[in-house]
């Protein structure tokens, strides 16, 4: 896990290393990386560089942990309106998932280091990091649920668990796919589609 002295880095120096992380990471992805290479790039030694992480699992998991906050500070919260049905609901969880894609054909360089640690999830050293990932946006995901639930477009019969749970599953299995596209494909991904099994799982059945 990253250190606590690494946060006592001058502002600078902390972005001098995770933008040389960043830069490797997403052109390399996460098993073809070099941290010799982020060393050098960053201009610090090899000492210092291990004064600060455990290794490339733990700048790794700092980078995609420290990118994705910033993209989902960019993309904003979901909006919900007060009163809202089914159909508003999903219409809201569309134009979300939208807004995310469009943000990451606007930079590259971060759509491949979520090709990164999508591709690195089988990875026995990151698993705690992804399951503390999760774990930090578990709350998020229940309160959308709860709305959806409050607004008739979610089931209310299954444990909220076994809803989070099917939502993850789903919402992974997409996004790999989704991120596996050629750039060609990516310009018109069919996000409605997506949604549209999501819709289909999480609904009150008739």
């Amino acid at each position: 896990m990253v250190r606590p002295r690494f946060a006592r880095l001058p502002p600078a120096q902390q972005q001098a290393i995770l933008g040389a992380a960043l830069d490797e990471f997403a052109a390399h992805g996460f098993h073809d990386a070099s941290l010799n290479r982020i060393i050098s790039a960053a201009g610090i030694s090899k000492g210092s560089m291990y004064y600060y992480f455990d290794g490339k699992e733990d700048l790794f998991a700092h980078v995609a942990h420290v990118e994705f906050e910033r993209l989902l500070a960019d993309i904003g919260p979901l909006r919900l309106a007060g009163e809202l049905g089914p159909d508003a609901f999903w219409s809201a969880v569309e134009r979300y998932y939208r807004d995310s894609v469009a943000q990451l054909t606007a930079c590259p360089r971060l759509a491949s280091l979520v090709r990164a640690w999508l591709r690195a999830s089988d990875q026995p050293a990151l698993q705690r990091a992804q399951q503390e990932l999760e774990g930090e946006v578990m709350p998020w995901i229940e309160r959308v649920l709860v709305a959806g639930q409050s607004s008739g477009a979610v089931r209310t019969d299954l444990p909220t668990s076994l809803l989070i749970a099917v939502a993850l599953g789903m919402g992974r299995a997409m996004d790999m796919w989704l991120m596996a596209q050629p750039p060609a494909d990516a310009a018109a991904p069919p996000i409605g589609a997506l949604v549209g099994m999501l819709r289909r799982a999480l609904e009150p059945q008739a």
